[in-house]
This record gives structure tokens, sequence and C-alpha cells, in this order.
């Protein structure tokens, strides 16, 4: 069981940063996959970035490539997100799911546990 807790959103005008974390207990979550995941208002959940158990391998989402950057140290994940825009407005959430060497997840249906999501609001 892994239990996932966000932090670090709020209220940022365009073109500002904010850093969220999402921190994680669990026996074995260092060998856990982790995503962040984002919902506008009216719109599906989706895919912000994804990072593999080590660290090593990540991957974006195209709104979001050369702005935002996904790490993790231990039981951290880490979104720093810069040159942030009104679009960006959304409840962001963590997530993560045991996965083998390398491997990330990007579908939310992929995904076994949740975070219980923060908010980012980005004003024009």
């Amino acid at each position: 069981q892994v239990q996932l807790v966000e932090s670090g959103g709020g209220l940022v005008q365009a073109g500002g940063s904010l850093r969220l974390s999402c921190a994680a207990s669990g026996r074995t979550f260092s060998v856990y996959a982790m995503g962040w995941f984002r919902q506008a208002p009216g719109k599906e959940r989706e895919l912000v970035a994804a990072i593999n158990w080590s660290g090593d391998t990540t991957t974006y989402a195209n709104a979001v490539k050369g702005r935002f950057t996904n790490s993790r140290d231990k039981n951290t994940v880490v979104l720093q997100m810069n040159s942030l825009k009104p679009e960006d407005t959304a409840v962001y959430y963590c997530a993560s799911r045991r996965l083998g060497l390398g491997e990330i997840a990007t579908m939310v249906t992929d995904y076994d546990y949740w975070g219980q999501g923060t908010q980012v609001t980005v004003s024009s």
C-alpha cells in the first residue's frame, strides 16, 4: 500500500513558477513509477509528466515540455513548473504504481494509488 500527499499548489501570475511535491509512504515506494496528472473544470484528467522508479526516465505532455521538470528523490517526487500559463490552471494529482525498471505509465487507468490533489491557479 502506498499513500500519497501533494503540496505546493497555489495562486500565481502568468509567467511565474510553482513547485509541487508528492510525499509517499509505503515500504516499497522505491520501486513505484510515478505520474503527475491534472484536471481542469469540465475536462478529463490528463497526464502532465511521468517518471520511472529510478528517476532516470521521464516523459512530459507536449503542453508542458520545456516548462515543467519532474524529478524524484527517495520518497518524494517534485514537479517544478516554470513559465506558467492560465491554461495550466487545474487540480494536480500525483499517482503511483509498481512497475519494472525503466517503465513509465502514462494513462490514468494505469495507476493504482492517487493523492488528494492540489489546486494550481494561474491568473492572466
